[in-house]
């Protein structure tokens, strides 16, 4: 029997073949349309869901949006006197980014253009602190000649132009430099605190800020409104063209109530002595003077301070950065007892009439308390207390009224309290308590208060400590009979544009309820001492009647046995002299306060300075040159040589100042 083979054809199995085919087309048009559908689901998503998100990144690649910084406002004292002001300068930065060999380029960059070594320090200091791609300046204000030459020269400087930026000028230099203050380059902690505020876009592109007085307090409103630039850019991220744009608003101008005439005058007054003074118009709180000795100069701080200057201002033991009138304490000595006397008659712990026999001292507890000489004044009323300025008189007044009732009387007349001046970083000093002594000390011994440490109030010494700023409020507070007025220093703020004053209103003036008849036996004191007391000889021969307290206060702690004695004494250890006044007496339009550091009595080395302000505000008169020298010296109590009509007083920008710059 013959075998078969089937065929070829036998053997496969065509409509399985043919079911395997259509299978594997279906599959393949099914993946086919599922990819079509994601692809169509995927553009639908990008052109349609996405549109505007797409079409904006798109256009941000195209083009790009840069800030423009805004100018910053003008600081004006009342009679519009320019304290701070900008100019323009040019100045040659590097984006290191854009620097292969940061070194090597500032090296070649020296041999065209002077740099430094205080500018390559800054430049570092800078570099530390920003972004490696922002535009960082190794030199400012160059000249003329300086831009030609990098110009011509700049093709070998890739990463390095020249620009023409806004800086910060104070024409005054020295002068008032503690309340105007000064900006300075935004720091990585300042730069943190804005970019946690509402302000970060405000602040694209601006490098500097206000670091104190009126330039860090009105930082808001002097600096402006930051505006945009959208331009189209090149592959290379190059400006092609502006497609719009919208203008930065200036910062705001700020009007001060400083006259800068008066505060030359008394910086002039004060010489090389160290103290603080404060003068304000007890009608509105307005600060008229705001003296601060010794002071500094704020264009130092524009650029970045160099480290020779800020060791010199730092170490120095006068300390010229020190805001003595809101932040160096002092006790009031004898100025305080026009207000003790107040107390005592408000709260009718003595009469006005009640007499007091002033020995020369007081004992208490065992220990002597001095006065006036081993004789004394003998028998005191109130208002000869204060002419003659008895010591026992208000020792014994201390003792009977107690140290919390002292305490609660003078709260509301400011002293240790913070004012509100509108200027940051003002103390609060320290009018002492019972409960403020358990809160300050730790030790249950130290916590108690003891009788002894009361007596001492009552003349302005022991634990008081208080501001300049603190005592010319209370001082306004009682030329006005007891209605207070929060002191303020700025009366407005301006359009830059329309130059359209918008007034900063003050707050409402508060009664203390101080009883008419009280004020007038206090007021009748005060005159006394410019009429025939410690400051007669001072205001002898004035067309107005002022009224005020002379002041001596110890710098340091005599033994009760020993006898002051400032020739044996450090300078820096001997008596503050002070003076608190008010003028004319019958219808107060400047009241002030005045610490002459370590200069000894007040008659002689303060009052003779109040008496000179009140001749510029009352009379518009002005010390002679003669005078200012005498003046500087103590050694003029009555002005001496012609004076001259503050109309004709020209202020003129600070010596080595060129333009209202410091010349490097």
């Amino acid at each position: 029997m013959a075998f078969h083979l089937p065929s070829l054809s036998e053997l496969r199995n065509t409509e399985f073949e043919i079911f395997k085919f259509q299978t594997r087309v279906v599959v393949l048009q099914g993946v086919i349309l599922v990819c079509f559908a994601l692809l169509g689901i995927r553009l639908f998503y990008l052109q349609v869901i996405r549109h505007e998100d797409l079409l904006e990144q798109a256009e941000n690649n195209r083009t790009a949006v840069l800030p423009t910084v805004p100018n910053r406002g003008t600081i004006l004292d009342r009679n519009g006197v320019v304290l701070a002001n900008n100019y323009s300068a040019y100045t040659l930065e590097i984006t290191p980014a854009r620097v292969k060999d940061l070194e090597a380029t500032i090296d070649s960059l020296s041999e065209i253009i002077d740099i430094p070594l205080r500018d390559r320090r800054r430049f570092k200091r800078m570099r530390e602190e920003s972004k490696n791609f922002d535009s960082l300046p190794i030199r400012s204000r160059l000249t003329d000649e300086e831009v030609a030459k990098f110009t011509a020269q700049q093709f070998r400087f890739p990463g390095v132009e020249i620009k023409a930026r806004l800086f910060r000028n104070y024409p005054f230099g020295h002068l008032a430099s503690h309340v105007v203050g000064y900006i300075g380059r935004i720091n990585q902690k300042e730069k943190e605190q804005i970019e946690e505020s509402d302000d970060e876009g405000n602040y694209r592109g601006t490098q500097y800020i206000g670091k104190l007085g009126v330039e860090q307090r009105y930082e808001r409103e002097l600096h402006g409104i930051t505006g945009v630039q959208e331009v189209e850019t090149s592959a290379g991220g190059r400006a092609v063209r502006r497609l719009a744009s919208r203008p930065a608003t200036p910062g705001q101008n700020v009007v001060l109530s400083i006259d800068m005439k008066l505060q030359k005058m008394i910086e002039d007054l004060y010489g090389e002595r160290r103290g603080a003074l404060v003068a304000l118009d007890p009608r509105t709180g307005e600060i008229l003077a705001f003296v601060s000795k010794p002071t500094f100069d704020p264009n130092l701080f524009v650029d970045g301070i160099d480290s020779e200057s800020w060791k010199l201002l730092s170490e120095s033991i006068d300390k010229p950065l020190l805001n003595r009138a809101m932040r160096g304490t002092y006790p009031p000595g004898s100025t305080y007892k026009p207000f003790m006397a107040m107390a005592a008659l408000e709260t009718g712990k003595r009469s006005a009439s009640e007499i007091v026999n002033d020995a020369g001292s007081w004992t208490y507890g065992g220990h002597t308390f001095r006065s006036h000489g081993d004789a004394g004044l003998g028998p005191v009323d109130m208002v000869k207390s204060i002419v003659l300025s008895s010591n026992v008189y208000y020792y014994s007044l201390a003792n009977t009224m107690g140290v919390d009732t002292i305490h609660d009387f003078m709260k509301p007349l400011g002293f240790g309290q913070i004012t509100g001046l509108d200027l940051p970083g003002e103390l609060r000093g320290t009018l002492p308590s019972t409960d403020w002594k358990k809160k300050t000390y730790k030790k249950p011994e130290q916590q108690r208060w003891y009788g002894g440490e009361t007596i001492s109030l009552g003349i302005g010494q022991g634990y008081n400590a208080f501001t300049m700023l603190q005592l010319a409020t209370a001082t306004s507070t009682l030329a006005n009979g007891g209605i207070y007025r929060k002191p303020r220093l700025v009366m407005a703020t301006q359009d830059p544009i329309q130059r359209v004053d918008r007034a900063v209103a003050g707050e409402e003036p508060i009664n203390l309820g101080f009883k008419p008849e009280n004020v007038a036996v206090v007021h009748q004191g005060l005159i006394g001492v410019a009429k025939e007391g410690t400051a007669a000889r001072v205001f002898a021969g004035t067309p107005y009647q002022s009224a005020g307290k002379t002041g001596t206060a110890q710098a340091v702690t005599i033994g009760q046995k020993d006898k002051y004695n400032a020739s044996k004494l450090d300078e820096h250890q001997r008596d503050h002299a002070l003076y608190m006044a008010f003028a004319p007496a019958e219808n107060p339009q400047i009241a002030l306060a005045i610490v002459v550091e370590n200069a000894g009595f007040g008659a002689a080395q303060a009052a003779p300075i109040a008496r000179r302000i009140f001749d510029y505000w009352l009379m518009g008169d002005y010390p002679s040159i003669q005078d200012i020298e005498a003046s500087q010296k103590g050694l003029a109590s009555t002005p001496i040589g012609v004076k001259r009509r503050k109309e004709d007083i020209q202020l003129a920008p600070s010596e080595g100042v060129v333009g209202g710059v410091k010349s490097r």
